[in-house]
């Protein structure tokens, strides 16, 4: 008879364990609370505007090819996906733009008009972050996690300094211009830490940026959610939504069931890939791993402010990824990491789907995504997701050359309270745990439950982070723990 597996949440990280669980053998069960599968992965559809709620940006594309290698799959068998040029767009305080193009001799072009022999330098920065990403992606975040000597290999041995030096200490070592240097520190905002507390090591993640560039699946990420989704059932797994989980069940320290919408689910092997806190509060206050008090002191990922608006033109002068990088980064993440308070004058990101893909706004109108990194568990309300859609909206006319705010047919937000109440998110947090020094790898909670038999975790607050390409990993990681323990 298989094995039951009930997986608690529906995002990347528990879709790609069901796949890969379903494969192995095990009769597979995931359960969603809200209406639709994706978890964080979700999407808006309204008056004929389609908008990505979570993830917009499809970085680090061999991840994907290698999730559906393992299934005899390419990921054109379930989704369509276009090289974006620019990739993206940044606009700095002095009203100047420097665009990101679609191959690393652009990109060194655009270095050197900035600044006189900046172009060699970035060379030899992008070779090095392109031998940490061979070392990091095709090697090391391939670990569960279980113990040190996971990052302790023959070519690590040769990068060690690298995790005691900061992505902002190495960038700044090579370049002098402001700009170029927020560009550089820009991807590890998808580490959720400030570049002076990530490790070098993570320089992996401008090779994402500029060698690998930045791409669209037809139809917005949640393509990918549906083709995984089509994956998984072809495989045997069954998806219920509507789904709340409300208590898991143990028997001699053991999970042996869980409880959805009041009901009984008997289960072998239970594994979440929902909010490790709240995971954990389903549980016997003696069988948790974690305390109130360590996840207090853990470094967190921000939140955000997230605004979908429906235009009713094209816009000008933007770019399907556009950062606005005018005001001072330095200011903006002290207010997120050092004194968490809602900033004065925040940097913000906007994506312009409809750019890209008509799929996403009628003709002749456009789809615009606005997001605030914010500090977690901030006071959030109507008054102050209004007085910050104004700020953006005002600096993006200026910096742009447009009147827009009289073209805007409607606008949805989505805020602190929304992550807490449609994801169970800890204090509201969008994007896991901060990938520090001191949480990284071994050091991040663990997939495996040291308390209860047959439970097991995955996702953005386990190894190896947060980012979608990492939860596509979790969830493997995960699953083959699951497959290798004796259970």
């Amino acid at each position: 008879m298989k094995k039951r597996v009930s997986i608690i949440g529906s995002g990347f990280a528990s879709m790609a364990a069901a796949c890969y669980l379903a494969r192995d053998g095990y009769q597979v069960q995931v359960f969603e609370k809200n209406t639709e599968v994706g978890g964080r992965a979700r999407q808006l559809k309204k008056e004929g505007f389609t908008f990505d709620i979570g993830p917009t940006w499809y970085w680090m594309p061999d991840v994907f090819e290698r999730f559906f290698a393992d299934f005899g799959k390419t990921p054109k068998d379930y989704y369509s996906l276009q090289k974006l040029n620019p990739a993206y767009k940044v606009f700095f305080e002095d009203g100047n733009t420097i665009s990101i193009e679609d191959s690393l001799e652009k990109i060194y072009a655009a270095f050197e008009k900035e600044e006189p022999g900046s172009s060699a330098k970035l060379k030899k920065f992008i070779s090095r972050a392109q031998e940490n990403y061979d070392i990091a992606i095709k090697d090391l975040v391939y670990r569960p996690g279980v113990s040190p000597l996971e990052l302790i290999t023959p070519t690590t041995a040769t990068k060690l300094g690298q995790f005691f030096s900061t992505i902002s200490k190495e960038v700044r070592k090579e370049f002098s211009n402001e700009k170029l240097i927020q560009i550089l520190e820009f991807p590890v905002l998808f580490l959720g830490a400030k570049a002076s507390n990530t490790p070098a090591f993570y320089s992996f993640m401008n090779y994402a940026d500029f060698g690998l560039g930045t791409w669209h699946p037809e139809g917005g990420m949640y393509s990918v959610i549906k083709g995984i989704k089509e994956l998984a059932e072809s495989l045997g797994v069954d998806f219920t939504t509507n789904a709340s989980v409300e208590k898991i069940n143990l028997h001699n320290k053991k999970a042996t069931s869980i409880t959805v919408n009041g009901k009984l689910v008997e289960s072998d092997i239970v594994l979440s890939g929902a909010d490790y806190h709240h995971t954990e509060s389903l549980l016997p206050e003696e069988s948790r791993q974690y305390s109130e008090s360590y996840w207090n002191k853990k470094d967190f990922a921000p939140s955000s402010l997230l605004f979908y608006v429906g235009f009713n033109k094209r816009l000008k002068n933007v770019a399907h990824h556009s950062l606005f990088f005018d005001t001072d980064f330095g200011k903006h993440a002290e207010a997120i990491y050092d004194n968490p308070k809602w900033p004065n004058d925040p940097l913000f990101y906007a994506s312009f789907p409809s750019i890209t893909d008509a799929s996403t706004a009628p003709e002749g109108k456009e789809a615009g995504i606005f997001l605030i990194p914010l500090a977690p568990d901030l006071q959030d309300t109507p008054e102050l997701r209004e007085k910050f859609f104004q700020k953006i909206i005002q600096r993006l006319e200026n910096l742009t050359g447009q009147e827009v705010q009289k073209e805007i047919l409607f606008k949805d937000s989505f805020c602190v309270n929304d992550f807490k109440k449609e994801y169970n998110s800890y204090k509201g947090n969008a994007y896991g745990l901060a990938n520090t020094l001191f949480q990284t790898a071994f050091l991040r909670p663990k997939l495996k439950s040291k308390k209860v038999d047959h439970l097991y975790f995955t996702g953005q607050l386990t190894v190896p982070g947060p980012g979608v390409p990492p939860s596509l990993i979790s969830g493997k990681l995960a699953a083959e723990l699951i497959h290798q323990s004796k259970n």
